[in-house]
């Protein structure tokens, strides 16, 4: 009988004698973690471990089960080639693969943690300016309340009652705050909050009802007062980027930005009906709480103090109005110094324009003009009705100094140019003729 030729098995080269590790085949488990090297930027991806004690039965049964046949004389048998190495390859998968589904099971598996990767925030310089500057001013914009006594109808007990909020900014470190004077109109007790939300009860230094300015005063150490830097406003231009920092519906230290829509525009104040001139339009949202909040250009300097809104809804609609910041540093100047702002007035009470239209005339009808105003002491003729019950018109002022007064807003207007103690000559139409009456401008009386 022939001697059996030793066939070469197709077992993988690391089962073959003196090649073969463990290590080659399956990982072990260490305290350290072998990671694969990747070139990109993922993170690494962790090879399962297997256990230590599944590693050597499984090789002592690969290594037993992997052997060759032998015939009595111990040569080895040879065997179909692709019989062979088919059971091999079989063989081989089925244990590996019962071994990691094992490992998998088994082993001590940390929390799972998804491939993210967090890439450092980069803005635009443009946003790097924005954020910048809300950083620098908001520690000098306040949160203000506006609190109200009421008496419960039911316990007849006197409560304070919120009823209104608003915005303001520091003007100076003795702790001087500007705001609307709508937001702290009708109050009994106002609580300023600062960045910090340390809140302190303010005092009201003074107001003009006129172009909606207020003052307050608040009692803290003064370095945690950062004024706001304030600019000029002559020089403002259409187009330019403006931003709005308030609290509105409550939610502070907002910012919104936008564009100067306009300029010298007109607006009434919401206390007297005068009109306020040169007032800055701006598209930047100002809603309800935005209200005596600073509006800045794009260095961080006070340009204006949002003031109000066009809006049938209430909600910010694109068109908001700010009070020009040169117009604000000399009411605030005259507040701080005096308490009120010392503005001369005629001293008569006019009708409406539609009213004076209905009549066919243009100029301003004067309803009332007491004996010890400055119109009366001149000589104007109020509207009286006579023994018959008749209206007899008073007169109708149609120029102030030579400048035609069509309506009130031209003649606040001018009066608005003068100073108290000014000579200024009216011109007044008293039935079919005209009379011009010189008139001495007085401080209005109850002012405080």
């Amino acid at each position: 009988m022939a001697a059996a030729t030793a066939y070469s098995s197709p077992i993988p080269s690391f089962f073959s004698s003196g090649s073969f590790s463990s290590s080659s085949v399956f990982p072990r488990c260490s305290s350290s973690k072998k990671h694969l090297n990747h070139r990109s930027s993922k993170p690494p991806v962790s090879l399962p471990c297997i256990p230590n004690s599944l590693i050597t039965p499984l090789l002592s049964f690969v290594s037993t089960h992997t052997s060759l046949p032998r015939s009595s004389h111990g040569h080895r048998i040879s065997l179909p080639k692709t019989l062979f190495s088919s059971a091999i390859d079989s063989l081989f998968v089925l244990c590996t693969s019962l071994a990691l589904s094992f490992s998998l099971f088994t082993a001590d598996v940390g929390p799972a943690s998804a491939f993210v990767v967090t890439a450092p925030r980069k803005l635009q310089s443009d946003e790097l300016a924005t954020v910048r500057l809300f950083q620098e001013n908001t520690p000098s914009v306040v949160y203000i309340t506006n609190l109200a006594v009421k008496q419960d109808a039911f316990t007849l007990d006197v409560l304070e009652v919120p009823q209104g909020s608003g915005s303001g900014f520091i003007w100076d470190k003795d702790g001087h705050i500007v705001t609307n004077y709508h937001v702290i109109r009708g109050a009994s007790d106002l609580r300023v909050t600062l960045a910090d939300q340390t809140t302190y009860e303010a005092k009201v230094v003074g107001f003009d009802q006129d172009k909606d300015v207020a003052v307050l005063n608040i009692e803290v150490p003064k370095d945690k007062l950062r004024p706001i830097p304030v600019g000029v406003s002559e020089d403002l231009l259409v187009g330019q980027k403006v931003y709005a920092i308030g609290n509105p519906f409550g939610l502070d230290h907002t910012l919104t930005t936008g564009v100067i829509s306009g300029l010298r525009r007109e607006i009434s104040s919401a206390a007297t009906g005068r009109p306020i001139q040169g007032v800055i339009q701006t598209d930047a949202a100002i809603n309800p709480g935005n209200s005596g909040g600073p509006l800045l250009d794009s260095s961080g300097s006070l340009i204006g103090i949002n003031t109000a809104i066009y809006s049938p809804s209430g909600a910010s609609t694109g068109v908001g109005f700010s009070i020009p910041v040169d117009i604000v540093s000399g009411i605030v100047e005259q507040l701080v110094k005096f308490g009120k702002v010392t503005r001369p007035i005629l001293g008569i009470k006019f009708a409406p324009d539609q009213s004076v239209e209905q009549l066919g005339v243009s100029g301003v009808l004067v309803l009332d003009a007491p004996p010890d105003g400055p119109a009366g002491k001149a000589g104007l003729q109020p509207t009286k009705r006579d023994a018959y019950g008749r209206l007899i018109l008073g007169d109708i002022i149609i120029s102030v100094n030579g400048k035609k007064v069509s309506n009130g807003s031209d003649l606040y207007r001018i009066l608005d140019n003068c100073e108290v103690g000014d000579k200024v000559i009216v011109e007044v139409l008293r039935g079919d003729h005209k009379e011009k009456i010189p008139v001495t401008l007085e401080p209005r009386p109850d002012e405080s």
